[in-house]
């Protein structure tokens, strides 16, 4: 070394020094591996001036190094950390969820576990055959304040993504999550725009990467926005003053707190989730939300009862051929109820005007209701009743209102406008669904943010809202909404069931489909809506329109009734986002299959050679002849296939195609 480099690098090792920091402590980085069982997927974890990870799938790089860090008041986990102790860890079970998609799943990963014991924290890494989760975990004695988490997702390349947003740009955080995607690549999408999870990439090959969390308690739900590299985390701020409730008793954030969490010292944070499918069609097939969701806090749920509402709002109480006037009243519930009962419905929704709107208090109910008398007639022909009721509204008296009224024999509630999921919020859905444990109610949450495994930790949370669903088509004239029904499946319902309210039996073409709030249609076929019962996650699930628009119709309400809500089996078996979507189920002996477009017409097919050998009976409900042209064209058909045969469907712009298979005896 020449006397010029000799000094330099004295010069160098002078400024480390006055600045308490060796070479070798600077420039120091430990890495750490963990891979996935079958070996495909690997995470490399190093550890320095702070932690970071990237993501290898067949040894190519699905995301660059991506820094993670918790920033506490004073101090930042994950900043300049000296090597963690290391534990390595491997598990495999099979798990049996509750009111899901499938009976049983598999639940195997690798995990390793870093601990900075000098600072009292953790994060663990797992790696799934799916995908890899890592989230952090506090150990320490006093509470303490998060200011900001840092989580970033980097990228290789530029990303083809489809992205839903929050609308309003002055207050980002305010929002009912109910979007449609956008596509586009990643850089073009989120300058100055916050997107809400779960989030699909496009990272070439066919396969397609999902950016999620789970396990979200007493801390804020993750938005995303870009960062020039990919996307990072955002998170609300701890609000710390509420507007004055509008007229529905709906709260608004009108200032927020510098920090994201006041939390305890020992606790464990939220899973940050990144599943990689090989194709469309494997999307679906990963369970990591619901496996990292936490366990379920119910010690009896023999209780819970999924099902089927027959639901007033959406069709504007508009039932005809009745001797009195329809509206919010016992002689048009009691309607609703003997339409339910007839048909095996299991429960009817008394949704917003029940309960008087001024003075806020869910303890009233308007003069035009007589809850007892509902309740009892509705016991009497074996229906249940679940009650709307706005969140805040709700959450003021909530063991008052929910011992009361469960005492009355109410069955449930639909818990509304939330349309937040600062920790504030968080907590008070916690709060909710545990009293409403306590006292034998399911939940239904609309304004809501996305499941996220709270279905798994409060399985008498039945479905969740946050989904652009059939109630937009009321007042929404330029939806295209048959392109969003093919593809917040492969994307909102990868975090948990979603109450999309489908049923509708006015259906418009592209052309016929006009908003009209009293007298609603909706876009797409009938078959498009008949699908839907088999495609969506839904364990709760409505149908949308009036009873006597089913009763005239009775064949296809019948079709309706016969799907079941929860499933043994599920598998996507053709599928491209945003296009088409094909879903087979089973439950028990009976198969369904579910398919659905967009404004396209499709010709697709379905191997049949799962049934194995013998007769089986298909009924099946497909767009008719002139469905693209006449919306509620349909042909409800029974015959007889084997497992040679292989279904051909057909998809009508906006199309649909439902189908039962049953073994002949």
């Amino acid at each position: 070394m020449n006397m010029k480099s000799i000094l330099g690098a004295a010069l160098i090792s002078a400024a480390l020094l006055a600045s308490g920091l060796s070479a070798d402590a600077k420039t120091k980085v430990n890495n750490y591996t963990v891979a996935s069982p079958n070996k495909a997927l690997s995470v490399k974890v190093s550890v320095g001036d702070g932690i970071e990870y990237n993501v290898t799938r067949g040894g190519k790089t699905v995301l660059s190094p991506s820094k993670i860090a918790l920033k506490l008041e004073g101090r930042t986990l994950g900043q300049a950390e000296k090597a963690p102790k290391v534990t390595k860890s491997t598990a495999s079970s099979i798990e049996k969820p509750l009111f899901y998609r499938q009976a049983s799943i598999s639940n195997s990963y690798n995990q390793i576990d870093l601990y900075f014991a000098s600072k009292g924290f953790g994060v663990q890494f797992r790696a799934y055959d799916s995908g890899i989760a890592y989230r952090f975990y506090t150990n320490l004695k006093q509470g303490q304040t998060v200011k900001d988490e840092i989580a970033e997702f980097n990228f290789p390349g530029d990303y083809g993504s489809w992205i839903a947003c929050t609308k309003d740009a002055d207050h980002p955080y305010a929002t009912s999550f109910e979007n449609i995607y956008t596509v586009g690549p990643v850089s073009k999408m989120l300058p100055g725009r916050i997107a809400f999870t779960p989030t699909l990439f496009d990272i070439g090959g066919g396969a397609k990467m999902t950016i999620t969390e789970s396990d979200i308690e007493s801390y804020p739900g993750m938005f995303l926005s870009g960062n020039g590299k990919g996307v990072k985390g955002q998170f609300a701020p701890v609000p710390s003053q509420i507007d004055k409730p509008d007229k529905r008793g709906k709260e608004k954030v009108a200032t927020y707190c510098s920090y994201i969490a006041k939390t305890e010292g020992t606790r464990n944070y939220p899973w940050r989730i990144v599943s990689i499918a090989a194709s469309d069609k494997d999307i679906l097939a990963d369970n990591l939300v619901y496996l990292l969701g936490g366990d379920n806090r119910l010690v009896n749920t023999i209780w819970i009862k999924p099902g089927k509402v027959e639901w007033d709002w959406w069709n504007d109480w508009g039932i005809t051929g009745v001797p009195f006037k329809a509206g919010i009243n016992n002689d048009t519930y009691k309607a609703y109820i003997d339409f339910a009962a007839k048909n095996h419905i299991e429960y009817v929704v008394l949704d917003e005007g029940w309960s008087p709107m001024e003075g806020h208090d869910i303890m009233k109910s308007i003069p035009e209701i007589d809850l007892d008398e509902l309740v009892r007639y509705a016991n009497s022909k074996n229906v249940g009743l679940i009650l709307w009721a706005v969140s805040y509204v709700l959450d003021k008296k909530l063991d008052e209102a929910f011992k009361y009224y469960s005492g009355m024999g109410i069955k449930g509630f639909k818990v509304d406008f939330i349309d937040r999921d600062d920790q504030q919020a968080v907590d008070m859905v916690e709060r909710i669904s545990q009293k409403a444990a306590d006292y034998h109610l399911v939940l239904d949450f609309h304004g809501m943010f996305k499941p996220a495994g709270l279905n798994r930790r409060y399985p008498n949370i039945l479905n969740f809202e946050g989904v652009f669903g059939e109630e937009q088509v009321k007042w929404e004239k330029d939806l295209v909404h048959p392109e969003y029904d093919v593809t917040f499946p492969y994307i909102r319902m990868f975090s948990g069931p979603v109450d999309y309210t489908q049923g509708a039996m006015r259906n418009g073409t592209r052309t016929t489909y006009q908003s009209i709030d009293s007298q609603p249609m909706s876009q797409g076929t009938r078959a498009h809506q008949i699908a839907e019962y088999i495609i969506f996650d839904s364990p709760l699930v409505m149908l949308c329109d009036a009873p006597s628009s089913y009763e005239k119709e009775q064949a296809t309400c019948d079709f309706i009734t016969s799907i079941p809500v929860i499933w043994d089996e599920t598998k996507v078996v053709s599928a491209e986002v945003g296009k088409y979507i094909v879903v087979l189920r089973r439950k028990g002996s009976d198969y369904y299959i579910g398919a659905t477009g967009n404004w396209d017409e499709h010709d697709l097919g379905v191997d049949l050679s799962f049934l194995g050998k013998g007769k089986f009976n298909a009924t099946v409900y497909r767009d008719g002849a002139n469905a693209g042209k006449i919306g509620e064209d349909f042909v409800l058909e029974t015959k007889s296939i084997t497992s040679d045969n292989g279904l051909k469907i057909h998809l009508a712009p906006g199309g649909g195609y439902a189908c039962k298979i049953t073994k002949e005896q």
